[in-house]
């Protein structure tokens, strides 16, 4: 059966209302920019917004720093390529639950601006240093130059001849939105950051529902969707089976919440929002809200993939393939639907949508780049600066960190083949399980020291490297097959994440039991165990039955995601 093909759009991808609309938006975020700055006055105003934001707002932030350009353009490429296998990925919302009621009570309640800073009061300086150089190092060159790449991406889709030619329009949309971004989080800090970021949630997941909306009216409903996944049910399928090279289920069940714990509950990327709550109760409903909107990416991000792939497969949409002509060219999905199923007023408003996950989630980097070098680096090296030069030397780093993410550009774009989100993905699995189970294990045993803190964490990304860099070596020059390196190097990365974060629960068990303890006074306040009973009642008085219902919501919601696609291929 022949279908027709839908109408191509100009070559140069937006109207004039398209962008109109793109103007209006970048009015009101320069509007909030300017009202942030003139409110930064010390490092506190800088770094945490002056500890004043609301529930509302972290929610929000939370889930904007969260969906970067990446996540759009790469999960509905993972949508169109396999399915809902990363849709696992996007159902953590109930670890966002355990960050609003483990995690946040300890951080709020220590009163520090950083996870680095935690780790010292918990066990000691070493571990700090430690976290902080590892996870400065990650941002600037994993999820500044992804995020940076996947918005390139985007521009060149959307505008191929609007800067003379598509590879203009790569450069100058990752240099604009790079430069603009760290603009407006050098001037405004985190408060510009997390207010620019409630406007670009509500733009985001509007955008989105439109592209599932068209896509869906154009493919013949849910129906039609659900009987051509159905066809195809082990490409597409929630769980895979054992045998599946990529995805299996028990490595699924592994991996995804190592990766989950460590980037939802203990990254500072993601935590500094609820340190900047005006207090305890305003930072864990932050988070019960921000858990409420994760549930929905399954549906406006992921569910696009899988519609633009059976509107290729019935030729009603043509999206780039790969060399050998048959693969879809998965990252090119997001942006063919956008220029093909969306009239003119609504591509402006996605491409705005696609303009504030890239810059909120490369400001939300920016900042806490920023953070993590001036108050766990600088401020130990030259420590009793006053806050005007604290503050200067935020805005500074902040610059650096612009700077690196535009050096990175070309580098990144030479790396990346496509398939950005399942990179990523793979990448965390190797870096978080050290730092998960450090997290995991001091808050819940006193017993655990910075000794065992220390080496768990060395010897768990000395290891995620090393497996790191035997890949990368595998794919440009193979090991002889069935050698040690050949066998290091094609082991799965759900099941090597779940092996990393056992060896490191190992190490750091082993060698807190075979040193002293620590003493109990110094952690007080930083480990279950040792909690005092006015503690734990400021704990309990930080919340009531509405957020024991907003929690049993967000958790039916999960269960219920999980329940449906579970079976929704018959």
């Amino acid at each position: 059966m022949q279908y027709p093909m839908l109408a191509a759009m100009p070559s140069s991808g937006l109207g004039a209302l398209d962008w109109s609309v793109v103007g209006v938006y970048f009015l009101i975020i320069a509007a909030i920019v300017v009202w942030s700055s003139r409110k930064v006055r010390d490092t506190s105003d800088y770094f945490l917004a002056g500890r004043h934001a609301g529930w509302f707002v972290i929610g929000a932030s939370l889930l904007a720093s969260n969906i970067g350009s990446e996540h759009i353009v790469g999960l509905a490429g993972n949508g169109a390529t396999s399915g809902m296998a990363m849709a696992h990925y996007e159902l953590h919302a109930w670890i966002m639950i355990l960050l609003a009621w483990v995690f946040v009570p300890f951080y709020y309640k220590s009163g520090v601006f950083t996870m680095p800073e935690f780790m010292e009061r918990r066990f000691d300086a070493r571990v700090r240093w430690v976290l902080s150089v590892v996870s400065l190092v990650a941002y600037v060159f994993t999820k500044v130059s992804v995020t940076v790449y996947a918005g390139a991406l985007v521009f060149r889709t959307l505008l191929p001849d609007t800067f003379g030619s598509p590879d203009n329009a790569f450069w100058t949309g990752a240099v604009v939105t790079v430069v603009l971004t760290g603009v407006y989080t050098v001037f405004g800090g985190l408060r510009a950051v997390i207010y620019t970021e409630v406007a670009q949630t509500g733009l985001l997941l509007l955008g989105s529902f439109f592209i599932t909306f068209y896509g869906l009216r154009e493919l013949g409903g849910w129906g039609e969707l659900q009987r051509m996944a159905t066809e195809n049910r082990e490409a597409f399928a929630l769980w895979r089976p054992l045998s599946d090279p990529e995805f299996p289920w028990l490595g699924i069940l592994i991996a995804s919440p190592v990766i989950g714990i460590w980037y939802w509950c203990t990254d500072q990327y993601i935590v500094q929002r609820t340190l900047a709550a005006k207090d305890l109760a305003n930072a864990r409903r932050g988070a019960i809200f921000g858990g409420f909107l994760k549930v929905w990416p399954v549906m406006i991000f992921l569910v696009p993939g899988l519609i633009g792939w059976a509107l290729h497969q019935k030729g009603m949409l043509a999206i780039p393939t790969k060399a050998d002509g048959t693969t879809i060219e998965g990252d090119m999905v997001f942006p063919a639907l956008v220029t093909t199923l969306l009239p003119e007023g609504l591509r402006g408003l996605v491409v705005g949508g696609l303009l504030s996950a890239l810059m909120s989630s490369l400001a939300s980097l920016f900042n806490s780049c920023a953070t993590l070098f001036t108050v766990d680096i600088y401020e130990k090296l030259r420590p009793g600066r006053p806050q005007a030069h604290l503050l200067r030397v935020g805005r500074a780093a902040t610059a650096v960190v612009v700077a690196c993410g535009l050096v990175w550009i070309p580098i990144m774009k030479a790396m990346a083949g496509g398939g950005i989100y399942k990179y990523l993905q793979a990448v965390q699995g190797y870096l978080a399980p050290p730092i998960t189970a450090v997290f995991l294990l001091g808050l819940f045993s006193k017993r655990i020291n910075a000794h065992g803190a220390l080496t768990g964490l060395v010897a768990g990304f000395v290891l995620g490297l090393g497996k790191m860099a035997v890949e990368a070596v595998h794919g440009g020059s193979p090991f002889a097959d069935g050698s040690l390196l050949e066998w290091i190097a094609s082991f799965n990365f759900l099941y090597g994440s779940g092996v990393l974060m056992l060896i490191s629960v190992v190490i750091i068990v082993a060698v807190s039991l075979a040193t002293p303890a620590q003493d109990t006074a110094s952690i007080r306040g930083f480990t279950y165990g040792a909690l005092t009973p006015t503690d734990r009642a400021a704990i309990r008085a930080s919340w009531n039955r509405w957020d024991v219902a907003a929690t049993i919501l967000v958790l039916g919601l999960v269960l219920g995601f999980y329940l449906y696609f579970s079976f929704w291929l018959g």
